[in-house]
């Protein structure tokens, strides 16, 4: 089938892919807003109606009773997605807005073992936006403040509301931004850690979601690892096109 398509409806972003023969053909990301099966029926809307879809992500119950879209698991399309774009990867760290997810792969690319926080906002994309701005820094001056900064510091609550309090504290003992701002992604890498133990992780690491645009996690992950960490251009929609493999089938 030459044209396929996948949606990945994310608490923060929605993501869209259309394969053709297996290459990414196109390719979108646009913000959830507050009405996140709004703006997939924007990109449905656009497709002709004989490319199959299928969609993932935190809102796709929403769009599978609204057009009758079939939907598979995120950590399905993520593994689909990871070995589409890195064939040697044995492990995948998704890193979204409200949660985490550690994934071990066998030989063939399938789902051994995986798990995920979603209970907490501490080591997601939303705990580092919220931290942000107590610097009043974008994500991106966020990052790179935490690439120049140096090791020493650390915050100890697991909480969003409670290291906020932290960070205050460090401020006002005089602790620099920069340095601040790396002891924050390490406590997000230091959350991710024990589940990619858990799940007996091995080989190259894939990391994909919204957290693999961010250098100093990568960075950070790869030193507390010990592993290859994988990433590109397209790994924040590793998701769709996983969905978009799994709409070809």
């Amino acid at each position: 089938m030459p044209l396929s398509a996948g949606i990945d409806i994310g608490s923060s972003t929605v993501k869209f892919v259309i394969l053709d023969n297996h290459n990414i053909a196109k390719w979108e990301v646009v913000p959830s807003t507050s009405q996140p099966l709004k703006v997939s029926k924007t990109f449905l809307d656009k497709l002709e109606e004989d490319i199959p879809v299928t969609a993932t992500g935190y809102g796709r119950d929403l769009i599978e009773a609204d057009r009758k879209i079939p939907t598979i698991s995120e950590i399905k399309a993520h593994a689909l997605g990871a070995g589409f774009l890195f064939p040697s990867c044995r492990s995948i760290i998704d890193i979204g807005g409200q949660d985490v997810k550690a994934i071990s792969l066998d030989n063939n690319g399938r789902v051994n073992r995986f798990e995920m926080n979603d209970r907490c906002a501490a080591g997601t994309g939303k705990f580092l936006e919220i931290t942000s701005g107590k610097f009043n820094y974008t994500l991106e001056e966020f990052r790179s403040a935490a690439l120049r900064g140096k090791d020493g510091i650390k915050i100890s609550s697991l909480c969003t509301v409670f290291a906020e309090s932290e960070i205050i504290g460090l401020i006002n003992r005089g602790c620099s931004p920069e340095d601040i701002s790396r002891a924050l992604h390490w406590s997000v890498v230091n959350r991710i850690k024990p589940m990619y133990r858990r799940v007996e992780a091995t080989g190259p690491t894939a990391v994909t979601g919204g957290g693999a645009k961010n250098a100093a996690l990568v960075e950070l992950l790869s030193q507390c690892l010990q592993t290859e960490i994988l990433h590109s251009p397209y790994s924040q929609i590793a998701g769709a096109i996983g969905c978009a493999i799994s709409a070809a089938k």
